[in-house]
């Protein structure tokens, strides 16, 4: 087992006992994202990955912080070029996904407010709870760019009108909003948040590791499938949980009327 606690980055991780590691992202003034940010989340996931301490993740931003994310740092494209940009992108897109793909559910906390990458990242978690007063917004087009997350939020079923107009227009948009599109698990008060999201991981956190890692698996290969194909995926993988300690034990735990007792095995 891999400790993990202490910083990765601008990343602050702490694991409690139940295996809630709670990340908190720090890059004053705005929690702007550099390349080295990037670096930084691709470490983060792959520290993780490589640790059966932590059950579920929960991603925040300092209380008082100006942002959650505060979009791309600007300072990384001042004299840039086409193949400079081409490069970051290819960077970008060995280390972003491994957060997406990352064996663990991941909890947005969106205790601030989410600009353009922020978005994205919001987006490649498992489930987001939001400030009520965070606004979100994908500002690429005012700077004469395209934004990349379109098909992230497709995937989420946001409606394609909704999507459009944060693309094309470059605004703010509140968390009430955006609440009708299905983007946000929940909409609470800023300082619920975090509460909120460890009230959630914490349900998470009680499940049986193995069980919980192929439902996340399971959870990203939907994207693409069909759902009978997605339907069969699942049955497969409780099939072979089935083997597994817990998965009797938490049929006999229901049945007797009692907390399963899991045991990761």
């Amino acid at each position: 087992m891999v400790a993990i606690d202490g910083e990765i980055g601008p990343f602050r991780v702490s694991v409690d006992a139940r295996g809630i590691a709670s990340v908190v992202f720090s890059r004053p003034p705005v929690n702007a994202v550099s390349i080295d940010v990037y670096e930084a989340i691709g470490r983060l996931a792959d520290a993780i990955a490589a640790t059966d301490e932590v059950r579920v993740v929960v991603l925040s931003a300092p209380a008082g912080a100006r942002a959650w994310c505060g979009g791309a740092d600007l300072n990384d494209f001042v004299g840039i070029t086409p193949e400079g940009r081409t490069e970051r992108y290819d960077f970008i897109n060995r280390t972003l996904p491994r957060l997406y793909d990352l064996d663990r559910p991941v909890i947005a906390a969106i205790n601030g407010h989410a600009v353009g990458i922020g978005v994205i990242l919001a987006a490649t978690c498992d489930l987001r709870v939001a400030a009520d007063d965070a606004c979100f917004s994908c500002p690429e087009i005012d700077f004469g760019l395209v934004a990349g997350g379109a098909g992230l939020m497709a995937w989420l079923k946001m409606p394609e009108g909704v999507v459009r107009e944060m693309l094309y227009t470059g605004r703010r948009f509140t968390a009430g909003e955006l609440a009708g599109t299905g983007f946000f698990n929940y909409i609470v008060a800023r300082e619920e948040v975090v509460p909120k999201a460890m009230g959630i991981a914490e349900l998470i956190a009680a499940k049986s590791l193995p069980a919980i890692k192929a439902r996340k698996a399971t959870s990203n290969a939907l994207e693409g499938l069909g759902w009978h194909d997605a339907y069969l995926l699942a049955q497969r993988a409780t099939a072979a949980l089935t083997a597994g300690e817990d998965g009797q034990e938490g049929v006999r735990a229901f049945l007797e009327g009692r907390a399963a007792q899991v045991r990761d095995a």
